[in-house]
């Protein structure tokens, strides 16, 4: 079972030393920071929430590759990106999605609004907590909850829904704020790549709008570093003030083939690591490992059913099947939460 007391987040130790101002520019967290000891910055294990084995050494071992003058996979700063896939790799992603249950959280607050949901579905099903019946109908019954709760607004006003859910809402299984499940071991690689000179990129299938409310929090990747899914914006003056107003229409769904695609769209560099823990990511960590030079494609591989929740290929959330005989077939690290983490949320005991 998960323990019920938080403790402290545990602190990024970092491979070499470094300048305070120079870490905080390179990781743009303001959580790392604070959580920085106050006697010196060398450190002698970079991830200390990974047990010492194959996966730790083999991306330290790589890290040290790709950052050492002289050595033959050496890549210039320029050249450092590393991808990250949210759901089920920065973060949990069990019963569901977090942002279809901040979905769910909205109909339930918008409902007095909205008479008429209680026996028009999807909302009446919705508002009855019957995710089986919503979850049936696929895409097609997600889309007007969708619609309802994240168009015909501004992008401020989505935003400071975002805001206000992320700071209150809590998980149902664990009692923990959403952003408390984001995975210690990960956070830990995130500044460890950053204080190595990597730039960090979440690449989700996720909302675009609804991760940039929290991801540089969070995770220390800013904005302009998050690709994900995103629907249509349009320009209008409201009040006598110009704003983006969010439209019922999908402008770009960034899963599967179309993560590299949206890598090379926007990032415009082939990545040298990419981390994710589905299928949805197997065309990012095919197109990273199709790379000349060093490259680290990584699947996180969910374990652990006694400290998160352990599924792979039979899955209908975070299904790994392909990704898992891709990874074997070309020698590709996966992780495994259960035997390679020695915690995975910082509020372990």
């Amino acid at each position: 079972m998960i323990p019920d007391k938080p403790l402290r987040r545990g602190v990024p130790k970092l491979a070499t030393p470094m300048d305070r101002r120079v870490l905080l520019q390179m990781s743009g967290s303001a959580i790392v920071a604070a959580a920085l000891p106050v006697r010196g910055w060398a450190q002698a294990d970079p991830l200390p929430s990974w047990n010492d084995g194959e996966a730790k050494r083999k991306i330290i071992e790589f890290v040290e590759r790709v950052t050492t003058p002289g050595e033959a996979g050496f890549a210039p700063p320029a050249e450092r990106i590393a991808t990250f896939d949210n759901d089920g790799t920065l973060w949990s992603e069990q019963p569901a999605y977090f942002q279809l249950l901040f979905v769910l959280d909205q109909i339930r607050d918008l409902a007095p609004q909205h008479p008429e949901w209680k026996t028009k579905q999807p909302f009446a099903s919705a508002l009855k907590g019957d995710m089986k019946t919503v979850m049936a109908g696929g895409a097609r019954s997600i889309a007007p909850l969708l619609a309802a709760t994240h168009t015909g607004m501004t992008t401020e006003e989505f935003s400071r829904r975002v805001g206000a859910w992320i700071e209150t809402a809590r998980h149902p299984a664990t009692g923990k704020l959403y952003t408390e499940m984001a995975y210690q071991p990960m956070l830990e690689l995130l500044a460890y790549f950053r204080a190595n000179g990597f730039k960090t990129f979440i690449v989700s299938g996720g909302g675009v709008e609804f991760m940039r409310v929290f991801a540089e929090r969070v995770y220390g990747i800013a904005p302009e570093q998050i690709i994900g899914t995103s629907g249509k914006l349009k320009f209008e003056i409201r009040e006598g003030k110009p704003v983006m107003v969010k439209l019922p229409e999908l402008f770009f769904f960034d899963d599967k083939e179309a993560k590299p695609v949206a890598i090379q769209q926007q990032i415009g560099r082939r990545p040298l690591a990419a981390f994710g823990n589905s299928d949805g990511d197997l065309a990012m960590l095919q197109w990273t490992a199709a790379g000349g030079g060093e490259r680290l494609p990584v699947f996180i591989r969910h374990t652990d059913s006694v400290r998160e929740w352990a599924y792979d290929r039979q899955s209908k959330i975070g299904k790994l099947d392909k990704g898992l005989d891709e990874a074997a077939a070309s020698g590709w690290l996966v992780v495994s939460m259960k035997d390679d983490w020695k915690r995975i949320f910082a509020f372990e005991k």
